[in-house]
């Protein structure tokens, strides 16, 4: 329940044997039967989402680069900021036909 006054949430207050419901305002509901209010929770559960996975690799772009484990001359790649903003990102490779994966710091 709102107070009619200011409109703030209700708060029940015991007062010797009576319960009523008070307002920080300063309102006071004494006709107000605090037995029939009840607090009912409900909560959302969420269910799991299954995502059907992607080969991501496919949407990066090629390059002309040496494998240093099979030597082949294309790679996919990738940058992250591994380190401080201030300094450069550092650029990872995946080997086309091998899958290895490999940091260039140039």
């Amino acid at each position: 329940m709102f107070c009619p006054k200011c409109g703030s949430i209700l708060v029940p207050k015991k007062e010797g044997e009576k319960r009523i419901l008070v307002c920080s305002c300063g309102y006071r509901s004494d006709n107000t039967d605090i037995a029939k209010l009840k607090e009912k929770v409900e909560s959302k559960k969420k269910g799991i989402e299954v995502v059907e996975k992607h080969n991501k690799i496919d949407i990066l772009p090629t390059i002309d680069v040496e494998c240093p484990k099979c030597g082949h001359r294309k790679a996919k790649f990738w940058t992250v900021q591994t380190r401080a903003g201030d300094e450069p990102e550092t650029k990872f490779l995946k080997c086309k036909k091998c899958g290895h994966t490999w940091r260039d710091y140039t």
